[in-house]
Parts: C-alpha cells; structure tokens; sequence
C-alpha cells in the first residue's frame, strides 16, 4: 500500500506544471523576430503590443500568389532523361549538370502577407509596461499604466469561431480613445459603410522568390487574376463613441471595446482557379463575423480554450527545478552564455507545439516555411514548401508530441501532389508513378523548379520529394493504427511513389540498382580530378529514401494484404538496392564514390535519411553503419543553420548520444539580434527574442526540429518496442514528461530521479503489445485486456 502511495505522489509531483508557459517581456516588439504570434491554423495574427500604436500583421494561410498551373508546362523535358543518363554512364558530369538543366519548370508562387491593422492611441507617458504570450492559453496580453489609468489588450484567434478578437480595456471609465486602421501590400480597397472597417483586395499574379534578387517587376498584380481576400473589422464599445472616416474607425471616451477581425479568401483548392471557381470571400467573412458578434467575449474565449486546451494540455514536460523569474529576451541571452535553464528549454519544447497547433489546421494547406506568419510580399525562399527537408521537418514533432490532428494538413495535402505529380513524373522523367521536386506550394507544383534552364542542378532536380513526403504516410499510419486510413488514403499515394522510384533506378557499374539522375540535396561534390558538379548517379540520399518507402509498402502488405504482385516486385527490387557504403575516413559516403564535398561542413545531412527521419540505421541493428554516420556528423561539425541543427539534434539522438544532442539543443537556443530584415540569409543558426529558429532569417522547421527532439532524447519507438530515456544528458538528472506518442499505437509517461528511469505509464491507443526497452533491459507490455499499465522496475 505504501508502494502505491509513493508511486500516485511521485506521479503527481513530477507531472505537475512547474510554472505557466509564458513568453514575456517588458517592453514593445521592434521587430518581427520580437513580436507574439497567435493563430487558429489559418488566421495568424503578429502582435507587436506598442502603447501609442500598436501594429498587428495579419495572414491568412490560404492566401498565395498565382494560379494552379499546367503541369505539362515542359513536355518535350522527358526527352533529355536518356541524354543525361548516357552522359553519366560515360562519367561525362560536365554534360550531365548541362543537360540537366533541360529538365526545369518554373518556380514556385510565394505566401502573401494579407494586411496589417493598426490600432492608434492618445496615450503619451507610459509606465510598467507588460507583454506576454501564454502558451498554456494561446493569448496575448499587454498591460501598461499610462498615467493613473490601467489599460490592459488582450488578443487571441479562436479555431471555433474563425476570428481574430482583441479586448481593450481601461481602469478609468470612459478613458480610451484611439483609430483603427487597415493597410496592405496588396492592391485593395477600402471602405467603412455599413459600421464596419472592410477591405478587399487581391494578390499578385506573381511574386517571383526573393533570392532573385533586385529582377525587373518582381511583383504583378493583375485585376481580377489574383486569389481574392476580404478583411472585416468590427468594434462594439460598450461606452463611448464610434465614428467612422472614409477608411478608419474612431472610438472616444469608452471604458472597454471588443474588436472581431473576420478574414477569408477565394482559395478554393489546389487545382481550383481562384478568380473563376474561387469562393465568395466576401460571405465567408461575413458569415464568420456575424455569427461570433452573437456570442459574448466570455463565450468566444471559453470555446477558444476549450478548443485549443485539448491539443495543448496533452503533453507536459518538466525537466528540472524552476529557476528565476526573468523576460524572455534576458532569459535566452543569460542561456547563451552558459546559464543552466531547464525553464527555458521546457518552454522552446512547448512553444513548438504552440506554433504547429496555431499554424496546422487547413486541410491540404501545410505550415510553410515561415509557418503562418509572414509580414513580406516577397518572403524569404518564396516562403514555399521546400520538399527536400523543411515542410517534412515542420512535421516532425506532430505524431510523437500528441498532436496527430496538425499532421493531417500535410498529410492531405500529398493527396494534391499526386495529381499534377503524375502529370511531372511523364513529362520530366517518361516515368509513372507521381513525384515531386525541390519546393512546392498550395497549388500543389511538383516540377523541377528553376525557371527552364537556370536553375543550379544540387537544388532544382532533386526528384525525391514524393518519395520523402510519402514516408510520414505509413509513419502516420504506426502512430495511429488506423487501418481504413492506410487501405483507402495513403497505400494508394505509397505505391505511386514507389512506381516512380521503380522507373528511376537503373542498374550500376557493380549491377546494383540505383538512381540515374540523382543529386544530394544543394551539396556538389568533387571528384577525384577534381571537377566540381551535382549531378551523378547513384547518391545515399535517394537510395535511403527509396528503401524506407519500400520498406513501408512491404510492411503495408502485412497488414493489407491486397497487392501480393506488387509486394513481390517491391521485395525484388529492395534486395537489388545498392548497400550502404563507407568511405575511407570512416564516414558514411554521400556519393556513390568516395569523392570530397564542396563543402565539408555543408548544412544537409541527407544521405543519414536512414539514421533519422528514417529507421535503416540504427546502434543496436547495424552498429558499423551507425558509427559510419557519427563519423559523418563530426566532420560536418556542429555549426550549422537552425534547420539543420535541429535535424542534427535528433541525429545525435538516435546514436544515443545525449550529451552531444544536448550540447547542440544549447546552441540551437544561442540569441540572435534581430534586424527585421529577411535579407540576412547567412549561415549561424539560434534563436530570436520571440523564440522564432533564426536560419537565419526566421524559418520555423528549426523550431519544429527541436521540439521532435527532445521528443527523441526522451522516447523512441518503432513497431515493436518503446526505447526510454535513449539520450537523456547528464544536465537532465530528473524531470518526467507525460503524453508523448508511440509507435504502434501507445502513449507513455516516464519519470526519472538522478539520471535513473524510476515509472513509466503505457497507455494504449490502439496498440495491444509492446516492449519497454531501458538500458538493454526489456518488459513485456500486455495491453489486450487493459487501458493501461505502470512499470516501477527494470
């Protein structure tokens, strides 16, 4: 009895919150990088919290440049696919980077930011001044006193009720007056009839990328050719005066005022014109609007907590003794010069999974690389779906860290790239199948990107994304066990990807199969004479993917059994697959001879695919493989862009190291001094005030990276067994984490004490039996006949 006592109060210690999880702050946001973020998955909402004018961004995640486009855009491009491949065949790689450049398309559309909203007040002196970002609440609150008045902002977007609310309030009665203005980078119109502050407009017809640099008409826009927007703003005071200008809305003399902010667009799917088949912007605003005026304030954020708590209350990380209290800006520059703080690197870990809640719920609409939020109209890499390791990265922490629902936008959205990526898959490559290139966007492109011809061939022919993006379908499917999914939704979509596959290996020099063309993603190699080029034959990258999807589908069959055919050709061509091989200073060879890279320390790592996100290499399976790979990444280094050093993190992870991932984690977390600009686009890596990944600039995959892993140092599975505490660092000498997702269907929570496991807790979620592996000990989980079972010793 006293056993179960101890165990119910250890349980209920260690799981506790420790402290709120809050990003504050004492003074305004300057910056983008500063500013707090809010979003309900489609509207996002940057508040910059200033107390004369406070300036609010506003994006609508369906809301890009452009058009669905033919994808047949360069048919006679399949034509080269011989040429090239007898080029590589004769060793010619000057040839081969040459015509390559043949098999190109256009670029990809570019995120558009909606507008910005300015609220304007009469406030002069102000003192004590407050900012913080709740992510237990997903709201935003500003206080400050100006003078002997107490005004209080307070800002959230609710999931349920699709709008943008802002409460201000003031301790003196009839003491606030300010305007609120609209403004955009679109062509728009504005208006205020109807008692409402309206803008409609349009977005360009192209945004060419930023990394063009300064181009002749970078941005057109053409009227009635753009996704249309509409932007509605309404006020209710409840005292005071609203009066109305030809495009701005006073209020004088109230106590309290609500705000709504209502935003739609004509977006109306991937292969949908959204001027011709577009939706009624307009009514959906609207609607959206006049249904929230009907529900109190109280009402609107009770069902925005609700909502949200759901996602977020899942999962509860403690990792240490909380230490003082200080902003959040000041807490991550002590933390980069040494500071032990297990309440911040808590804090990073939650604030992932606050950014994929907020910027993750529109189906077939991914977070891209800036997430939601982007205030540019030509945003840093067009703020795309960069397929060769950033949009999949964005979703890296969703199964494990309890948030299934957010992998969904991803996850339909490989639904849409199917469609033109058979169309790519013939036209590019005279192959079947469906495949995708370098970047993507919501109108689901798939060529080879680089404007026909100039695009460099390390970036613009890489051809693996469908087969990338199609391997978190069955890592979706060991999470949730959902069977009807895997039959109907995503075998379908595997076996397109792997028919490309199949058509794009080639037997090589040793009569192995492997890829012609192939590239490593935005690396070059050198040969032995010392000539440098991207294209080849034969690159680890491809081949690891190729072999985790094939992998996939064999496993698929297992529990399908509905393509026996199939399966046997799978299980043919997998045996053929050129192995891994190891290069003279140990390292696992990216190319398929044992050539130099350009750059050593180059930021991509793909050719580990198999170490992580995939499962081929690992310490226990394939030991020589696996210190193949940590040999790798220690001639790479550890300085490296936030992305990468977040995919890094996890490396180190599955190779068990965790005082190395930790050592990295540390430096993932190293200030940045923000610009507020998206020009710096320099290698270093770290973290902005507001915790945003600085690449830099901002791209949030570094954020998501991170979150996944600690996810990784914490907990690992595959289909059969649950790995606890695989990297736990000496800094982490107690802490307990509850509700991170398994492999196989199960949910865990674990506590440990001096560095030593101490409980863990096996729920099931649709999994019946599993093995708990700590420290190469095993138990034998039994969940057919219970919900649950807590294990104290191993």
């Amino acid at each position: 009895m006293k056993k179960i006592i101890f165990l119910l109060f250890l349980s209920i210690s260690t799981f506790a919150q420790q402290a709120p999880m809050k990003l504050w702050y004492t003074q305004p946001a300057e910056h983008f990088e500063e500013s707090l973020v809010l979003g309900n998955g489609r509207i996002g909402a940057t508040v910059f919290g200033g107390t004369s004018s406070d300036k609010i961004y506003l994006n609508d995640i369906t809301l890009w440049s452009g058009a669905p486009k033919d994808p047949n855009m360069n048919p006679e491009a399949h034509t080269y696919m011989p040429l090239v491949r007898a080029a590589l065949k004769a060793d010619n790689y000057a040839l081969a980077d040459s015509l390559i450049r043949n098999i190109q398309g256009s670029f990809s559309e570019s995120y558009a930011p909606l507008g910005t909203l300015t609220l304007d007040f009469d406030v002069q002196k102000t003192q004590n001044y407050y900012r913080e970002l709740s992510l237990d609440d997903a709201t935003a609150t500003v206080r400050f006193d100006a003078g002997n008045n107490h005004i209080t902002k307070e800002y959230f977007v609710s999931h349920p009720d699709r709008v943008f609310v802002i409460k201000l309030k003031a301790s003196q009665r009839n003491s606030l007056n300010f305007s609120i203005n609209f403004s955009s980078l679109l062509t728009h119109q504005k208006t205020t009839k109807g008692k409402l502050l309206e803008a409609h407009g349009e977005a360009p017809i192209i945004a060419q990328p930023s990394y063009l640099g300064n181009i002749p008409n970078p941005v057109i826009f053409e009227k009635g050719k753009g996704t249309r927007f509409t932007s509605l703003i309404d006020i209710n005071a409840t005292d005071g005066e609203v009066t109305y200008s030809d495009s701005a809305m006073h209020i004088s003399n109230a106590s309290e005022a609500i705000i709504l902010v209502s935003l739609a667009t004509s977006f109306n799917g991937h292969d949908k014109n959204p001027v011709t088949e577009g939706l009624n912007d307009k009514a959906i605003a609207m609607s959206q609007l006049e249904a929230a005026k009907k529900i109190s304030f109280v009402e609107l954020k009770d069902r925005h907590l609700k909502d949200y708590k759901n996602f977020f209350d899942r999962v509860k990380l403690d990792l240490g003794k909380y230490s003082k209290e200080l902003p959040t800006d000041s807490r991550l520059r002590a933390y980069s010069k040494g500071a032990l703080d297990p309440y911040l690197e808590t804090l990073y870990f939650q604030y992932g999974r606050y950014l994929l809640i907020s910027s993750s719920r529109t189906k077939g609409v991914p977070a891209n690389l800036q997430g939601l939020w982007n205030p540019y109209i030509r945003p840093p890499w067009s703020s795309n779906y960069t397929m060769n390791i950033n949009v999949e990265e964005n979703y890296w922490p969703a199964e494990t860290t309890n948030l299934s629902e957010m992998h969904d936008a991803f996850l339909s959205f490989i639904g849409n790239l199917e469609s033109s990526g058979k169309v790519t898959a013939k036209t590019f490559y005279g192959a079947s199948g469906w495949t995708c290139g370098h970047n993507s966007d919501i109108w689901a492109m798939t060529n080879p990107v680089g404007d026909f011809g100039k695009g460099g061939p390390q970036w613009a022919n890489w051809a693996m994304g469908g087969t990338w993006a199609s391997t978190h379908l069955f890592d979706h499917y060991q999470f949730s066990q959902d069977k009807d999914w895997l039959a109907s939704y995503a075998y379908p979509l595997m076996k397109g990807a792997a028919e490309f596959c199949l058509d794009m290996l080639i037997e090589g020099p040793e009569g192995y199969l492997i890829t012609s063309p192939s590239t490593s993603p935005e690396n070059i190699y050198i040969t032995d004479t010392g000539f440098k080029a991207a294209t080849l034959y034969g690159a680890t990258a491809d081949l690891a993917m190729i072999r985790e999807l094939f992998t996939h589908i064999l496993k698929t069959q297992k529990v399908l059994r509905n393509d026996p055919e199939f399966e046997s050709k799978i299980e043919e061509t997998y045996a053929k697959l050129r192995p891994y091989q190891i290069g003279k200073k140990g390292n696992l060879q990216e190319w398929y001879y044992d050539w130099e890279d350009q750059e050593p320390k180059h930021r991509h790592q793909t050719h580990l695919f198999g170490l992580h996100p995939g499962n081929q290499i690992t310490v226990s399976n394939t030991p020589e493989l696996a210190a193949a790979s940590k040999k790798t990444l220690e001639i790479k280094g550890d300085e490296s862009t936030g992305w990468s050093k977040g995919w890094r993190i996890n490396l180190w992870a599955r190779l068990q190291d965790g005082n190395h991932a930790y050592k990295m984690y540390r430096e993932l977390l190293r200030y940045v001094e923000p610009d507020g600009l998206a020009t710096n686009m320099s290698n270093g890596g770290g973290t902005y005030p507001n915790l945003f990944d600085a690449h830099p600039p901002f791209q949030i995959d570094g954020n998501f990276g991170g979150t996944a892993a600690i996810a990784e140092m914490l907990v690992q599975s595959d289909e059969n067994n649950i790995y606890l505490l695989p990297a736990l660092p000496d800094a982490w000498q107690e802490g307990s984490i509850k509700g991170l997702r398994c492999r196989g269907g199960f949910e865990i929570d674990i506590a440990w004490q001096a560095g030593k496991l101490k409980t863990a807790t096996v729920y099931a979620k649709g999994g019946k039996t599993t093995q708990l592996v700590y420290m190469e000990k095993a138990q034998t989980v039994d969940l057919s006949t219970q919900s649950k079972k807590t294990f104290d010793v191993f």
